[in-house]
């Protein structure tokens, strides 16, 4: 398999495009087996090269650096671009079937079964959940990609007929003209408008993850997401299709739905809504579900499936509880990117009393999240820039208080300050981290920390 794939390199013009981790990881690759053959890097940091340690012994590249480093694509064999580089307003007829990703390579090149999840929300929490059930089944299973394991650097421990559970993003989706074996798309909401020239563009790219499938695979998504719904009318879908749905209590083949508490495929009751799980809220419940539905699919025993997901810890920064400082209740949930995300996580604590907002503006309408907090029992609104600003001028409740912050540190700052003992303290942003942090995981690290901090 391995030698396929060096193949495709060998004797091509090949141009990195971005040098970030999957950049990185497949210059290792390259040059790992093909020594001398020349490659070029493009990035936008100017002289990214001199302070890049796997590059100090390099004699055999080409470096591209700058705000022009997109400039003649053409040129190029093959363009393996990083997830993050974004084409938006520029035409790319002309290299477009050039552009290839690690992910892509590996369903080309690999004799393996994948298990690709894809969704606005959610993606992270049901392919390490799928992960995980496979593994405590004894299967010999992997889990990459966008979890922060670029597939080149577990390359060689891929083993023929081996299971993948792959997180996919629409930014490897987007040029991808191949999918996995059993395709999830858990949902589409607004998201990455900055990315994209427009959100039909953006759900377009989810919809790869299904779109290339053939008659001997399997697609699972969801009928509660109205975006993933009617687009996905608009494809011949090939694969054989399950449906999931929490709101939905009609018993149809193949549908994996919600009735009094049970989760049900087929006619069989697979479990029991209020079974004490450490992973909280509906919007969990329904990656549960889809998690279900995949252990059934592949005929795996449902006891051990259970245990698992009851035991399941929730990933860092999702409804993390922090813990108690000052009889105050604090939780992470800096992964909330959109108001949706932020929606659910209040609704699966149930009571929140204080609650964080806040991040980089990308032109995600918030008129509905405004309206939700208007009706809220939320007492305390802490407001950080950007968007954090632009809702709480507009949030009108009568029972809440509206601070506006500029710095994490005032946000926790005043949080201690009002929060009720006892109470919760979630933050929960709503939108990027983007602009103010490298991630939404260096802000997450940094509220924990102030907070532990805080007592």
């Amino acid at each position: 398999m391995i030698k396929e794939l060096i193949n495709f390199f060998e004797n091509k013009k090949i141009l990195i495009l971005g040098f970030g981790l999957e950049g990185q990881s497949t210059y290792k690759l390259i040059r790992k087996y093909l020594k001398n053959q020349q490659i070029y890097i493009a990035d936008k940091v100017e002289k990214f090269y001199e302070n890049s340690e796997i590059l100090k012994e390099e004699k055999n590249a080409v470096y591209i650096d700058g705000e022009n480093y997109m400039e003649n694509l053409e040129k190029f064999d093959v363009i393996m671009k990083a997830p993050g580089i974004s084409f938006k307003g520029m035409n790319i007829e002309k290299f477009k079937d050039k552009i290839k990703s690690e992910l892509e390579l590996l369903l080309e090149f690999f004799d393996v079964y994948t298990i690709g999840i894809t969704g606005t929300k959610g993606k992270s929490t049901t392919s390490s959940l799928i992960y995980e059930i496979l593994k405590q089944q004894n299967k010999d299973v992997m889990l990459l990609g966008n979890i922060g394991t670029p597939v080149f650097d577990f390359i060689d421990e891929i083993k023929e007929k081996m299971t993948l559970v792959l997180e996919i993003s629409s930014h490897q989706l987007e040029y991808m003209d191949l999918s996995p074996n059993i395709a999830i798309l858990l949902n589409i909401y607004e998201e990455h408008l900055d990315h994209y020239n427009s959100f039909q563009k953006y759900i377009d790219a989810k919809c790869n993850i299904f779109s290339h499938q053939n008659k001997n695979d399997v697609f699972l998504y969801s009928i509660d997401s109205e975006n993933v719904r009617k687009n996905i009318e608009k494809y011949q879908i090939n694969a054989k299709t399950y449906e999931i749905s929490i709101q939905s209590t009609e018993n149809k083949q193949n549908r994996t739905f919600l009735k009094e508490n049970e989760v049900i495929f087929n006619s069989k009751v697979l479990y029991n809504a209020n079974d004490k799980r450490k992973l909280l809220g509906r919007y969990n419940l329904s990656n549960i579900m889809f998690a279900l539905t995949v252990s059934e699919i592949l005929g795996l025993n449902l006891s051990k499936t259970i245990d698992t997901i009851n035991n399941f810890e929730p990933l860092p920064h999702r409804i993390e509880k922090v813990g108690e400082y000052g009889d105050i209740i604090y939780y992470n949930d800096a992964i909330a990117t959109i108001p949706e995300a932020t929606i659910n996580s209040i609704e699966a604590l149930e009571k929140v009393n204080t609650l964080i907002i806040g991040g980089m503006d990308r032109g995600v309408n918030f008129d509905s999240f405004i309206k939700y907090l208007s009706n809220s029992n939320i007492e305390n609104l802490i407001c950080m820039p950007k968007t954090g600003h632009i809702i709480g001028e507009k949030v009108h409740n009568d029972s809440m208080t509206i601070f506006m912050v500029d710095t994490m540190e005032e946000a926790v700052n005043t949080a201690k300050a009002v929060t009720k003992k006892k109470q919760i303290c979630l933050l929960s942003p709503a939108a990027a981290s983007y602009g103010y942090f490298k991630n939404f995981k260096e802000k997450g690290e940094l509220y924990k920390k102030l907070v532990k901090d805080a007592v």
